[in-house]
């Protein structure tokens, strides 16, 4: 049976899709404008910048503060809770969900990203890609620099040590570090 869903609707489902059509390309053209417009409005307080935050991005609780330069692939589904923060430079592959929790702080340089390729040499040759949605908690700590890779979920209240690379689910309260990111137990700094 043929798959009659645009390629949008199968990237949105998680499935098996091909970037570069003309509605994905038409979402990719908005945002790069939008970025344009809020990576130029660096120096714009940080109510002005929520507001332009509120154009493009999915879901913004109150407070959220964003340091520009910052870079997505579609915003639309990027979904941030009330009191977040990243820092200069960050980056969100957003093909599916990524869920960013209240109170959550992000460094630097993080890569947040839910896109994937098969493993299989034909299918990428093809073109086709899929994500998978990335979720983060409430009141999370991400160190500088570090990579949160397709289809983690991050727990509350866990901190991320910068230049990790995150390639499995953290629970709650747990402290990982390293490349890959592994659980480490720092006392009670």
């Amino acid at each position: 049976m043929e798959d009659t869903r645009t390629h949008k609707e199968r990237m949105l489902a998680g499935d098996l899709y091909i970037a570069n059509t003309p509605e994905l390309n038409a979402d990719g053209k908005r945002i790069s404008e939008w970025m344009s417009r809020y990576n130029a409005a660096i120096a714009l307080p940080p109510d002005e910048r929520h507001a332009l935050l509120c154009e493009a991005l999915g879901t913004v609780g109150e407070g959220v503060n964003i340091r520009p330069p910052f870079f997505c692939d579609y915003g639309y589904n990027i979904h941030i809770g009330p009191g977040s923060f990243m820092n200069f430079n960050c980056v969100i592959l957003d093909g599916v969900p990524v869920t960013i929790g209240a109170n959550t702080q992000i460094g630097a340089a993080v890569q947040i990203l839910t896109a994937d390729h098969p493993r299989q040499p034909a299918l990428r040759a093809q073109g086709l890609e899929f994500s998978r949605p990335v979720t983060i908690g409430s009141n999370v700590w991400i160190g500088s620099a570090a990579l949160v890779l397709p289809g983690v979920t991050i727990g509350d209240d866990a901190i991320i040590g910068a230049g990790s690379v995150v390639t499995h689910d953290v629970p709650a309260g747990a402290t990982v570090m390293g490349n890959p990111a592994r659980r480490r137990s720092l006392g009670t700094e």
